[in-house]
This record gives C-alpha cells, structure tokens and sequence, in this order.
C-alpha cells in the first residue's frame, strides 16, 4: 500500500503543477487584457504549484511515515481545490487515493503480536 501512495502522491503532484501552470496562463492572459481578478487567479495558481510540491513530499514520505504522509497528501487534496478550483480536480482524486492508500499502509505496516 505505501507504494501505491508513492505513486498517486507523484501523478497528483505532476497533474497538479499542469493544473497551476494552466491556471497561471490564464491568469497571466487576463492580466495582459486588464481583466477583473486576474490577480486572484495567478495567486491561486502560485499557491497551487506550492500545493503540488507539498502533495508530492507527501508521497515519498509515504514510504517511511505514511502517517505524515497522508496528512500532507490530504492537506495539498484540499487546499488545492480552494487555490484554484475545478482545475484541481483531478489532483485532488489522486491525493485522496494516495492518503488513503498511506492510511492502509499505515495500519498493515505494524508488527503483530499475538
């Protein structure tokens, strides 16, 4: 399982940083043409590439602290929905799989004793 959130903490940082790039193009294209609140759009999407960085931390922590792992994958899930959107979407799904995935591991990752 810790694997697995390795690799979602990894797809949804990348698919995250060409979310936050394609929102700061947009950005960036509005605030060419004077356009209202294009300046909140290229804060979300700076805040989105920091989110996408912190997601996948978050995965390659997963392998020797799923706890904090998840937590981190989790936090960039939810944050990045509010910096920018519906862009994040897809990101957030692989971030949530993968703090799941981290949770799992988590648990199975212990010694039994019985």
């Amino acid at each position: 399982m810790r694997i697995a959130a390795l690799v979602f903490g990894i797809l949804g940082g990348v698919v995250g940083l060409v979310a936050a790039i394609f929102a700061l193009g947009i950005g960036g294209f509005a605030a060419a043409f004077g356009a209202e609140g294009a300046g909140t759009v290229v804060g979300g999407g700076l805040a989105a590439v920091v989110l996408a960085a912190l997601g996948i931390v978050g995965g390659a922590l997963a392998l020797g602290r799923p706890g904090a792992g998840a937590v981190l994958q989790l936090i960039a899930g939810l944050a990045g929905l509010l910096a920018v959107g519906l862009f994040w979407i897809p990101s957030a799904i692989l971030f949530g799989i993968g703090a799941l995935t981290a949770a799992l591991g988590r648990r199975s990752g212990r010694a039994r004793t019985t």
